[in-house]
């Protein structure tokens, strides 16, 4: 047997940007083994391994190279984008996605492909003394949700110049750290960056379930519902956001890198 397997770089408007993510369609669910194995050959942050359901949604699942993680924005924005592209959604169709983190949809609009996705709010906690060690960074602000911490800091600038000990990161426990402040930079809102250790990823590119803490972090430090952020890591990328309450709305752009036959 043999399956289509992608490689989509998302949140980019080019190839070679944003974050790139590995969609694999499935005609059946696979063993959980053999898709970490998958996972680890692609060796993306994450790899997507979707199965389509009679009624034309889709059981959508995600691994990094060494775990299955239970939410994930890029890898589902590149899903969708890939399900357009081959035909096998119209294009006026909304992509549904069963996950572990509940139903996911995805839909085309002003030229960008829109997420339904949960808010993962943060609520104020210490950070533990590592975290900030590991990090160098004097918090404005340190928080936790069921993922990741997030460690707002003073600027752009602190952000950008962040060189993380990635032992101490990975020893904290959890999935990761966001570290953000708000934006020097034109036409953006704020500006962040994505540290996983733990979970196989280094430096996340652009990291679309991040966004969904950011995402209502800002509106309700800025007052505005609508934002941009900009993950400003080496590849870099742009994540357009809605705050809706318990629910966010995740946009960018995506380009198909590569398309192959897993034998």
């Amino acid at each position: 047997m043999s399956w289509k397997i992608f490689q989509v770089d998302a949140f980019a408007d080019r190839p070679f940007a944003g974050n790139p993510a590995g969609v694999c369609l499935l005609e059946r669910e696979a063993p959980e083994k053999w898709m970490q194995a998958v996972a680890a050959e692609m060796n993306v942050a994450e790899t997507a391994f979707l199965v389509r359901r009679a009624d034309g949604a889709y059981d959508l699942r995600w691994f990094t190279p060494t775990v299955e993680v239970d939410l994930c924005g890029h890898a589902t924005l590149g899903s969708a984008h890939v399900l357009w592209e081959i035909g096998a959604l119209s294009s006026s169709e909304r992509a549904v996605f069963h996950t572990k983190s509940g139903m996911l949809s995805a839909w085309r609009e002003d030229g960008m492909i829109r997420m339904d996705f949960p808010a993962e709010h943060a609520s104020e906690a210490p950070a533990p003394p590592g975290l900030l060690s590991g990090l160098g960074v004097k918090p404005v602000f340190a928080g936790k949700n069921r993922f990741d911490w997030l460690i707002e800091v003073e600027s752009e600038a602190a952000v950008r110049a962040v060189v993380p000990a990635l032992p101490a990161i990975a020893a904290v426990g959890g999935r990761g750290v966001i570290v953000t402040a708000r934006a020097s930079s034109s036409g953006v809102d704020f500006v962040s960056r994505f540290f996983a250790p733990a979970a196989g990823v280094d430096e996340d590119p652009v990291t679309g379930s991040a966004h969904c803490a950011l995402a209502p972090y800002w509106a309700a430090k800025l007052g505005k519902l609508a934002l941009a952020g900009y993950q400003a890591s080496r590849r870099g990328g742009t994540v357009h956001c809605r705050a809706l309450g318990d629910r966010v709305v995740l946009g960018g752009t995506a380009v198909t890198v590569l398309r192959a036959e897993l034998l």
